[in-house]
């Protein structure tokens, strides 16, 4: 197999594993604690490969994880669509942060897709969530340097650019 399908296939790999973990049930307790795997692979790819994350991809990826989630269609295109566009603005100097400081963008971007999410839902007329709803985007900017680490490990020993 060629190193461009291989590296295709990696890249829609990472983005299809992203959507089936989105969709791994926890129990009760642990719920509030689930990332949001699509947005931390989305970010990855954004950060190491502008080429290939696009606004309409992360449109796409979010049309599908609404799909595959049963949530209102567009709410995580949206999201995505913005996290992508800021990331990919700001991509020059993300890039060479510190892990510890991009794990603090990281945060800020997950906390301002959940400020997006809360938008969305008061306007579909949702209430309130509860205080353990806003745990997520810390325990995503939390996991962001194993993931990125380990994204890009794989990534380098397939010789993948």
């Amino acid at each position: 197999m060629s190193r461009a399908r291989l590296s295709q296939w990696w890249f829609i790999g990472t983005l299809a594993a992203s959507l089936l973990l989105m969709l791994v049930p926890l129990p009760g307790v642990l719920e509030p604690f689930k990332p949001y795997w699509p947005a931390l692979v989305l970010l990855y790819w954004a950060l190491e490969s502008e080429d290939r994350v696009s606004l309409g991809l992360a449109f796409g990826v979010g049309l599908f994880a609404d799909l595959l989630d049963g949530v209102l269609l567009g709410e995580q295109a949206l999201r995505l669509c913005a996290l992508v566009f800021i990331t990919v603005h700001f991509r020059s100097r993300l890039r060479f942060f510190p892990m510890w400081q991009q794990a603090l963008a990281v945060l800020a971007l997950l906390l301002n897709d959940r400020i997006l999410l809360l938008l969305v839902r008061m306007l579909a007329g949702a209430s309130l969530p509860p205080a353990s709803w806003w745990i997520s985007p810390f325990v995503g900017a939390a996991l962001w340097p194993f993931l990125f680490l380990l994204l890009d490990d794989l990534r380098a020993r397939l010789r993948i650019q």
